[in-house]
């Protein structure tokens, strides 16, 4: 159920909002590493308009059904980089942020596959994603709408 239309939105919030995702897309990371970084976020948070959204997105790029529909259990999933596991983690520590935890190996596991410019990249990116998700769960978007823009 929509409880806030986007009309209703600040606009000067949706354009900082989005200035900060055309960074993120013009960053230099991967793309495909991002959708599916955006995905796992967003199962996380159980943000349905915004797994409809990227997913449809991912599929469009080439990203393969299996991947998509493993990625929650990446773990276990033998078809995922060690890049792409160390992102997936990163995602998964920074959206979940539990108490106590270490982030210093995961730094180190990191520093192997980006610079430090790049990492700040990624917190920004997996940061606006979670952002993203909030809003879209606290204004109440339906899911199933969206369209890849051609």
């Amino acid at each position: 159920m929509e409880r806030i239309k986007n009309s209703d939105v600040p606009q000067s919030l949706m354009a900082a909002l989005r200035g900060v995702q055309d960074y993120i897309d013009h960053c230099g990371l991967d793309h495909g590493l991002l959708r599916l970084m955006d995905v796992r976020v967003s199962q996380l948070n159980g943000c349905a308009y915004c797994l409809d959204m990227h997913s449809k997105e991912a599929l469009h790029a080439g990203e393969t059904v299996q991947r998509l529909i493993s990625v929650s259990a990446w773990r276990e999933a033998p078809y995922y980089t060690p890049q792409e596991r160390v992102v997936l983690e990163f995602a998964e520590l920074l959206t979940i942020m539990g108490e106590g935890v270490d982030i210093d190996p995961l730094h180190n596991e990191l520093l192997k596959y980006f610079n430090k410019a790049e990492i700040a990249n990624l917190t920004v990116a997996i940061a606006q994603i979670n952002s993203w998700n909030r809003i879209v769960k606290s204004t109440g978007i339906v899911a199933g709408s969206y369209q890849i823009k051609k």
